[in-house]
Formats: C-alpha cells, sequence, structure tokens
C-alpha cells in the first residue's frame, strides 16, 4: 500500500480548527489547532462569541422619581443598600442618668410623706409628674432619658406597692384608708 499524504489545507479555503497563513494575530504554519477548538476533523466548529454588549435588564430612571412604594416604578440602583436605623437612638448612658434622676425625684418626694400612707401618695403624685416628663421626653426630646425615668418610676411604684402589700398583709387593714 502506498502512503497517503498529510492532509493539508486547499490555498483560499478556509479550514475550521486550522490556523491560515496570512490571518492577523496567528501563526504562519499550516496545520496548527487553534485553541479552544476541535482537534479531530469533521467536528463542528464553535461559534465566535457575540461581539454585542448584553443590553443592561433595566434602565435607571432619573433622581427625581419617586415610586408610591407599593410597586416601586424602578429597582434601586446598584450602589444603594437600604439602611434600617432609629433616627434617634437609644444610649445606654441616658438610660441610666434618667433612671437616677427618677429615683432622685421619687426618693425626695416619698421624704416628704409621714408614715406609709404620706409615702405612698407622694410616690404616686412625683411617680405621676415623673411619667409626664418621661412621655415629654420620649416624644420630643432624648427617647433614653425618658426610657430611664419611665423605668424608675416603675421600680419605684413596685416599691411602694410592695409596701402597702406587706403592712396589710401583717396588719390586717388598709393602710391608705
Amino acid at each position: 500500500m502506498a502512503e497517503q499524504p498529510a492532509l493539508q489545507p486547499r490555498p483560499g479555503v478556509p479550514h475550521p480548527g486550522l490556523h491560515q497563513p496570512g490571518q492577523p494575530g496567528t501563526s504562519a504554519q499550516p496545520g496548527v489547532l487553534q485553541f479552544g477548538t476541535p482537534a479531530r476533523p469533521g467536528m463542528p466548529h464553535p461559534a465566535p462569541p457575540p461581539a454585542v454588549e448584553p443590553r443592561p435588564v433595566w434602565q435607571p430612571r432619573p433622581f427625581g422619581h419617586s415610586p408610591s412604594g407599593l410597586f416601586p416604578a424602578s429597582p434601586p440602583p446598584g450602589h444603594a443598600q437600604p439602611t434600617y436605623r432609629e433616627p434617634h437612638p437609644v444610649r445606654p448612658g441616658a438610660v441610666a442618668a434618667g433612671a437616677a434622676s427618677a429615683a432622685a425625684w421619687l426618693v425626695a418626694f416619698g421624704l416628704l410623706g409621714h408614715g406609709l400612707r404620706g409615702y405612698v401618695l407622694w410616690t404616686l403624685l412625683a411617680g405621676g409628674l415623673a411619667w409626664l416628663v418621661a412621655l415629654l421626653l420620649t416624644e420630643r426630646g432624648n427617647r433614653g432619658a425618658g426610657a430611664g425615668i419611665a423605668l424608675a418610676t416603675g421600680v419605684g411604684w413596685a416599691i411602694a406597692a410592695v409596701a402597702v402589700a406587706t403592712r396589710w398583709y401583717s396588719s390586717a387593714d388598709w393602710p391608705l384608708w
């Protein structure tokens, strides 16, 4: 049997998978396979990647547009991250300052009373005034101080209630008459 000559591309006919002499950016050696193409003859040549830039999925709207919120008109810009922050955060120092000031207020008013009945009535009055200040601070001022005042007032009223319940239990007589 006679030797068959190696397959060579015919001049002027492009052959998929082989570099053609004279093509820009390719080697001038005939018969060299290109990167990423099939190595066996007869297999289909892969399609080149599209040269067209992909279109964006959405077009950003001008910043003057504000959606209703139920159905947003456009997604937020890519750089924007949602932030969920309290506009007036409660700080521990403000809570402690409010609690200390309310405790001092309740003690000062509690010392005005003579006996258990006077202590309880003055504590209820001082606590009511403190609650009004706490509501005002919570709405328009420092929320931490308002929370501290409310906390101390609740504890002060609880102490007064325990004192009344203890006296009532021990003497079987209601002490606030």
